[in-house]
């Protein structure tokens, strides 16, 4: 690719990088983030923890150190429902949050959503063509990203979830207008977990991304804060 998109949004270099905390329970969360230290500002706090204690609490606990926080919980209900739960989350000081779903509920999501910037999920980096085709969609993977991404912005969402490799044809069609969140980057070319369609630090930021999402690279890594470090000289090199 010949045409970078990188970022032009006022968002300090060192948030750039969310960390995803998937990892079983809360106790295991905090060793992690302390661990890390200042190498990590954002955090995505997932299902995964939802299910494993107070996760309300432990938010509260990464707020406390100045963390910034990504709620990715991808809510899908009927709108008034999904509405309600986004305005309850609004007042807990989260950052980032997930919905999923079509026009109605992203309208009432974005209704709700106060200070709290609301992303729409495009396609999961886990799927490819195959599972798309068994899901019954059977338009283009880009067609389907691009479709939900304007949607997503013209009903008042503040941005989407979509992987790097879309991310291009988002920002030639629609500028810098959204948040994008980019899911399923790997510092290091790596096949053996569930994300199919992925792509490098470095490439995920020249094809337009404003933040990036890197759980497993770092959580399973020898040295986890000096791989967060390495990945935040790269994004410092770019911006």
């Amino acid at each position: 690719m010949t045409e970078h998109f990188l970022s032009n949004k006022p968002i300090p270099s060192r948030e750039r990088l969310i960390m995803a905390l998937d990892v079983p329970s809360i106790p295991e969360a905090q060793t992690l983030v302390e661990s890390l230290g200042d190498s990590v500002v954002f955090y995505k706090v997932g299902m995964e923890l939802f299910m494993s204690g107070d996760y309300f609490g432990f938010i509260e606990w990464l707020k406390a150190r100045d963390k910034k926080v990504f709620v990715d919980l991808k809510f899908f209900d009927i709108p008034a429902t999904v509405g309600r739960a986004i305005r309850a989350l609004s007042k807990k000081g989260v950052d980032l949050a997930t919905i999923h779903g079509n026009d109605s509920i992203m309208q009432a999501a974005a209704a709700e959503k106060g200070d709290l910037k609301v992303l729409a999920v495009t396609a999961l980096t886990s799927l490819d063509r195959g599972d798309l085709d068994d899901l019954g969609f059977q338009c283009d993977i880009k067609e389907l990203v691009l479709s939900r991404a304007k949607r997503a912005l013209s009903i008042g969402c503040d941005g989407i979830v979509s992987s790097g490799l879309e991310v291009p044809m988002i920002r030639a069609e629609l500028d810098h207008k959204l948040l994008v969140i980019t899911p399923g980057v790997r510092p290091v070319d790596n096949r053996d977990d569930d994300q199919k369609r992925v792509v490098s630090v470095e490439q995920a930021f020249q094809n337009g991304a404003d933040y990036i999402v890197v759980g497993r690279p770092i959580r399973d890594a020898e040295n986890p804060k000096s791989t967060a470090e390495k990945i935040q000289g790269q994004i410092a090199s770019l911006f």
